[in-house]
């Protein structure tokens, strides 16, 4: 049962799934479980997420480390769903608070950070900085439980605000180069239904042009445009290898 339980976090939080989605996989896998189930698997993933950021071997670690830097992020697979709020040491990795919640209110908020605030206390482990996306609640609620503890944008969002003018750049860029590759459906008809060798070379090239325009990377640390232009030209290079070797095959 924890590994169905492990599964079903990891689906909501890592991949993002939607409780139907989650349901339609479990149901893949030959677990037999009603979609409402999947809520409440979800909710015993989120316990035990909680109840292990208060063992023993977690207050020793961080006792022996002597001071913490915080990282504070809510995950929502779904809008309008609850945000799961984890609350993670950054030099140990340790969990100390995971909770979802309905509001991303900056009282709710601050609500977790002095449970977590009281727990450090507790310990004698100040808190030496905080780290986050920027979100105003949280910002507001950072300031009201520490108000004298340094708070950083995420090195992750930094990035992302400083490479937007490349970003947006990249964007147009990516945009002008589909112009020049319209026209892969008429191809694709004109070999429907063939099944010779070089209807199936056609069938690969028409599949990778699809491949590199549906292909959006990772802004900003992977440009959409640029990795665009570079599957384009290796298609052409292939094509023009091809023509200058000349007739593949004869059509059947």
């Amino acid at each position: 049962m924890m590994d169905v339980i492990a599964l079903t976090g990891t689906l909501r939080y890592r991949e993002h799934r939607s409780v139907p989605e989650i349901h339609q996989e479990l149901t893949r896998r030959g677990v037999a479980i009603c979609e409402r189930s999947v809520t409440n698997l979800l909710e015993r993933y989120d316990e035990l997420v909680a109840a292990s950021a208060g063992t023993a071997a977690h207050r020793e670690a961080l006792e022996r480390q002597g001071r913490v830097i915080l990282a504070i992020d809510g995950l929502q697979p779904d809008v309008g769903h609850e945000v799961l709020w984890v609350i993670r040491d950054c030099l140990s990795g340790l969990v100390l608070l995971a909770r979802a919640l309905l509001s991303s209110a900056c009282n709710e908020l601050a609500g977790l950070l002095r449970e977590v605030a009281a727990d450090l206390a507790a310990l004698g482990v100040p808190v030496d900085g905080v780290v986050s996306d920027g979100q105003h609640s949280i910002r507001l609620a950072i300031s009201k439980v520490w108000p004298d503890v340094p708070h950083q944008l995420c090195h992750f969002h930094y990035l992302r605000e400083a490479a937007l003018p490349i970003f947006e750049a990249d964007r147009h860029a990516k945009k002008e180069l589909k112009k020049t590759v319209r026209g892969v459906r008429p191809i694709e008809r004109r070999i429907e239904g063939r099944t010779d060798a070089e209807a199936q070379i056609v069938q690969g090239y028409c599949a990778a042009v699809r491949s590199a325009l549906t292909d959006d990377g990772r802004p900003p640390l992977e440009a959409a445009g640029l990795r665009l232009h570079d599957r384009l030209e290796a298609i052409e290079a292939s094509l023009g290898r091809i023509e200058q070797k000349g007739d593949i095959c004869q059509r059947s």
